[in-house]
């Protein structure tokens, strides 16, 4: 069974969001000369620190969520997390105890550290593209595509 995050809980705030790749090189200080490096693995887990602000009911969904469905921390789920590529769902587990403190007398924030499987980037074949040609022109152009098969196809269709 595949654990996900409560769509009901907020999404973390961007306030102390970070994320820290893991190493994916391994390094060999040599006697004379460069050191060796080379790439240890393809994939490698980032951390991300996170912090979410929650009403009374939120916070008690989350604390049961996170006590029976992540298992204490232990168990990996699907939660929607911030990256390069904007808002997308990503497989994590928590590293760490969450923190839960007080806020004002009603809300409470929640901080931790969640270690995510693998971040979305650009495939290859998309990076190639945007380096070789010009950002914007290209941006412009898939937008028009977009317009064009949403909204002027569709009418072209009910017109026959």
């Amino acid at each position: 069974m595949t654990v996900i995050f409560p769509e009901k809980l907020p999404y973390p705030t961007t306030d102390g969001y970070a994320i820290k790749p893991g190493e994916a090189i391994v390094r060999t200080d040599m006697e004379a000369g460069p050191a060796r490096q080379g790439r240890r693995y393809e994939q490698t887990p980032s951390k991300i620190s996170v912090r979410w602000v929650m009403n009374r009911e939120q916070f008690s969904l989350f604390e049961a969520w996170y006590k029976y469905y992540a298992k204490e921390g232990a168990e990996w789920f699907v939660i929607t997390l911030l990256g390069g590529l904007g808002l997308l769902k990503q497989e994590a587990r928590f590293t760490q105890q969450f923190e839960a403190k007080l806020l004002n007398g009603y809300l409470w924030e929640i901080t931790s550290e969640l270690e995510v499987r693998d971040r979305p980037t650009l495939s290859d074949g998309a990076l190639a593209i945007l380096l070789e040609n010009d950002f914007d022109r290209l941006s412009s152009a898939v937008n028009h595509l977009h317009y064009f098969v949403h909204t002027e196809c569709p009418q072209y269709i009910e017109d026959l």
